[in-house]
């Protein structure tokens, strides 16, 4: 992998000056690996091989735990139920619920039903028939983290349930499409803003992938809308998730007095797909592999 450094980039040694000014047509800047020249330009730590294969180890837990909650999705069960046998399921596998207690979240998972875009806490509220839920799990596993969520229909689902699943579960796929070296985040995030806008539906700004990996929240930033933050080119190595959350109504969100309930300010219904992946010399590997 080869990443040129420009005259007035930062130098890749650090200083803070320009390479101009620092260590251009020096031997320093020769010492320094393509993965710390990049850390040093975009705060994006690459993954070796090995690290690869410890999110990809935990992604594989990730998905079994999702063939369980599968099972339990129907009308009459409890949220709270959900965030039980993940809890169990994940402690019996070695593993580690990342979510609990991070930055205070009392659950080991978010379970988002309808109107709640993310971050909702599971409790007594009862899953009926009509409904959509999304279920975002996120393991630790010997230190490495693997991140995915995916919306399921509760029972017969309505006209509205069918269309925001579909829209989002398509703008997922559409967006990694764009998952591939030589081209940058702002590739699938615009591909995304523009197939969910583009069915009358709308792009949640206020929340958005990011790095994982070697901890739950990493750079870089992966809005699913066009962005300055979206300029960070995509190179082998990266891992991150990519988790649209597309409105069928209006993009404004309110966030519930816990601190942590996101819904959609109009109420319309709201879902989310997620999968941690990888960026490949020809383009990506999902670490948490579903069908979309």
């Amino acid at each position: 992998m080869h990443l040129k450094v420009g005259r007035n980039d930062p130098c890749p040694c650090g200083s803070g000056k320009k390479y101009k000014k620092c260590c251009l047509g020096s031997e320093k800047a020769s010492h320094v690996t393509p993965a710390e020249e990049f850390y040093r330009q975009y705060k994006v730590r690459l993954k070796t091989p090995e690290q690869i294969e410890g999110i990809r180890r935990c992604g594989k837990l990730v998905m079994q735990t999702f063939d369980i909650v599968k099972e339990l999705i129907r009308p009459g069960v409890q949220t709270e139920g959900i965030d039980r046998v993940v809890h169990e399921f994940t402690v019996k596998n070695n593993a580690i619920c990342a979510p609990l207690n991070y930055h205070g979240f009392p659950k080991s998972v978010c379970v988002s039903p309808n109107e709640v875009i993310c971050h909702g806490i599971p409790g007594e509220y009862t899953l009926k028939d009509g409904d959509i839920v999304n279920v975002d799990i996120t393991s630790i596993l010997d230190g490495y983290y693997a991140d995915c969520n995916q919306t399921f229909f509760v029972g017969t689902p309505s006209k509205d349930a069918c269309k925001i699943v579909d829209v989002t579960r398509e703008s997922l796929r559409i967006g990694l499409e764009q998952a591939k070296p030589g081209n940058i985040i702002n590739d699938i995030s615009t591909a995304i803003q523009k197939y969910a806008e583009g069915q009358g539906c709308s792009v949640v700004r206020e929340y958005m992938g990011h790095g994982v990996g070697l901890d739950f929240h990493e750079a870089p930033n992966v809005p699913h809308y066009r962005s300055n933050w979206g300029n960070v080119p995509l190179v082998p190595g990266m891992t991150f998730t990519v988790e649209p959350m597309i409105n069928l109504g209006g993009k404004e969100v309110r966030v519930l007095e816990d601190g942590w309930t996101a819904v959609t300010r109009d109420g319309s219904l709201s879902a989310q797909f997620e999968q941690t992946i990888v960026i490949t010399e020809d383009g990506f590997e999902s670490l948490t592999p579903f069908e979309l």
